[in-house]
């Protein structure tokens, strides 16, 4: 079975945001913005994108979308208790009423027994809501980021 293509998905995504008249944000960690790219790819975002955060660093993700140290000291900055709050942080610093955020370890290097290189936590907010999974994607270090990215769009889009 083919992938979903990820224009297709972003198309999808824009039309449902901008029939529900909302606007959306991006929390990024391992993604490294790819999911914002995605957006602003697509003629006409500005209607629907609000702002992306790239908070890769552990500092970036309290500085900038107020991420509690206590959630990333507890559970690690790959957990589903932090790309929650990522996703929340993002929500609330954007203003908007949908945010979608991803965590996770791309690798080569950085994964663990519990947390293998490929896993990736990904949160969707949507109206004041948050859900969130855990996928173990295959492949290189690329291969991870762009199936995580199509991942989070699908997520959100389940939540519109």
């Amino acid at each position: 079975m083919a992938a979903i293509d990820i224009d297709q998905l972003v198309q999808t995504l824009a039309t449902r945001l901008v029939k529900l008249g909302g606007r959306v944000a991006t929390a990024e960690s391992c993604t490294g913005g790819m999911i914002a790219s995605n957006f602003v790819a697509l003629a006409g975002s500005s209607e629907w994108f609000e702002e992306g955060f790239v908070t890769y660093s552990n500092q970036a993700k309290q500085r900038s979308i107020g991420v509690d140290e206590k959630l990333i000291m507890q559970f690690g900055a790959v957990s589903t208790q932090v790309v929650e709050a990522m996703a929340n942080g993002a929500a609330k610093s954007a203003q908007v009423d949908y945010a979608v955020a991803t965590s996770g370890i791309a690798g080569p290097g950085g994964g663990t027994p519990d947390k293998p290189v490929g896993t990736v936590c990904i949160a969707a907010y949507a109206n004041g809501s948050v859900v969130s999974i855990v996928e173990t994607y295959r492949g290189d270090r690329a291969a991870v980021r762009e199936q995580a990215s199509r991942q989070a769009i699908l997520l959100l889009l389940e939540q519109l």
